[in-house]
């Protein structure tokens, strides 16, 4: 099998909301033939999120508190629990069309998981996983969570890297809905911020191994003329 080209782009801190419906528009676009797959990387403002496994009651703060620290809230679709996104932590969206190689939802977990756990040892981190709990783990917490949605074999959802994330937002919540389990920074490890941009730019190496695919950096400009070529050239009836 040829190996696949993967469009990544670094969007800097976008809404939640807007980030989640242009990664509809990327995965309709894959499921009317878009080729490439696309690597979404970016932060959020505060947000907490709830997926469709997961039990509000494992939110700890009430909505007043929520709108007193300006943390906005929504319910999805991925997999897991509740989990918190905010400043300095690097959120990753791979909207990818599995082949017939690869469909195996476990690997592709495991394969996510992998590519964290590579770019943290490029940093001197010792990170892995944690028995059957999804995401990556270091001795001082959870510093990457996931949680995906898989539909036709196209991927949407991924997951969240603790960068230089502000750790008290996540007092607001039951990590995961994991009780009595703490969670991690590269900061807090490293006791120094590091560059986000870098960051993103030491994973995408990481996924391109991870995922067998050949990396092309592209702007949102870039992405926007890509999606709107496709729109044009394949018409929903």
């Amino acid at each position: 099998m040829d190996v696949k080209s993967c469009l990544v782009a670094f969007l800097g801190r976008v809404e939640y909301s807007d980030a989640l419906q242009l990664q509809m528009r990327v995965c309709d676009a894959k499921k009317q033939g878009l080729a490439d797959d696309v690597l979404l990387l970016l932060e959020h403002p505060p947000t907490i999120t709830l997926g469709r496994n997961g039990k509000w009651g494992n939110l700890l703060a009430s909505d007043a508190a929520l709108a007193a620290k300006g943390v906005r809230k929504f319910e999805v679709d991925r997999g897991g629990d509740i989990t918190f996104h905010g400043p300095g932590q690097l959120v990753g969206y791979p909207l990818m069309k599995l082949e017939r190689g690869e469909r195996d939802v476990h690997r592709f977990m495991r394969n996510l998981e992998d590519s964290l756990i590579n770019v943290l040892a490029g940093y001197g981190i010792e990170a892995g996983r944690q028995g059957k709990l999804t995401g990556v783990w270091t001795k001082q917490g959870k510093i990457g969570a996931m949680g995906v949605h898989i539909s036709r074999w196209i991927t949407r959802h991924g997951f969240a890297l603790n960068v230089n994330t502000e750790l008290s937002y996540f007092d607001l919540i039951v990590p995961c809905g994991i009780a009595g389990k703490g969670v991690a920074s590269m900061q807090s490890i490293l006791g120094h911020a590091l560059d986000l941009h870098e960051v993103a730019e030491r994973y995408a190496r990481e996924f391109a191994v991870a995922f067998d695919r050949t990396v092309l950096w592209a702007s949102q400009d870039d992405l926007q003329k890509k999606m709107q070529c496709h729109a044009r050239e394949n018409p929903v009836a």
